[in-house]
C-alpha cells in the first residue's frame, strides 16, 4: 500500500468567477496546497498560481492559462490536484488523508479492517474503518485510539478496548 501513492492530491475546486481576470473562489480548499508559484493539474493540463488572494476558508486564485470570467464558469467544478513533490513536508505524527486510505486495521495481530477514510470533525480527526460481517468503526486520531500508523507497511494498529469495542483479549 506505502509504495502506490497518488503523485497528486486533491487541493480544491474552481468555484465561481472573481473579477475580471480570470480568478475564482476555490471550493472545498487545501489551503497549505494552494501556495503562489505551485503547480496545479487543471483538469488535463498544468497550470501555475499566478495570483493568492482571500483566506484559507476562502481562498481566490488565477492560474495560468484561465483569463476570463467565461473561461472560469466553464472551468466550474474542475478539480485541482498539486503534485506531492510540491506539497509541504508534514510533520511528524501527520498524514495526507489519501495515504491512510485502504490501510489494514488491527488490534495488535487481531485483524479489525480497512480505513475508508479520514473525516474531519470539530473535536478531532477520525478514521471510518469498514469491516467484514461487523457495523462500520470510527476510531479517533488520538493516542489512546491509535497506537501507531505505519503508512509504508499499510497498516493502523488500534485499541479496540479503549473505543468500547471487545480487543484481542476479549474484554
Amino acid at each position: 500500500m506505502g509504495g502506490e501513492r497518488a503523485q497528486w492530491l486533491p487541493a480544491g475546486r474552481i468555484g465561481r468567477p472573481h473579477g475580471l481576470d480570470g480568478s475564482f473562489r476555490v471550493t472545498r480548499p487545501r489551503p497549505e496546497l494552494l501556495a503562489k508559484g505551485v503547480t496545479l493539474r487543471v483538469g488535463d493540463r498544468e497550470a501555475v498560481i499566478e495570483r493568492r488572494a482571500g483566506t484559507d476558508q476562502s481562498p481566490i486564485l488565477r492560474v495560468a492559462g484561465i483569463s476570463t470570467p467565461e473561461q472560469v464558469k466553464d472551468a466550474r467544478g474542475t478539480d485541482l490536484l498539486c503534485s506531492r513533490s510540491d506539497a509541504p513536508e508534514l510533520p511528524e505524527g501527520k498524514w495526507w488523508p489519501e495515504d491512510l486510505a485502504g490501510l489494514e486495521v488491527r488490534d495488535g495481530e487481531l485483524p479489525v479492517g480497512r480505513v475508508r477514510r479520514m473525516v474531519a470533525l470539530p473535536s478531532c480527526e477520525v478514521l471510518e474503518v469498514e469491516r467484514d460481517g461487523a457495523q462500520d468503526l470510527v476510531v479517533p486520531m488520538v493516542a489512546d485510539a491509535i497506537r501507531s500508523i505505519d503508512v509504508d507497511a499499510g497498516h493502523v494498529d488500534v485499541n479496540l478496548r479503549f473505543i468500547g469495542e471487545d480487543g484481542p483479549d476479549g474484554d
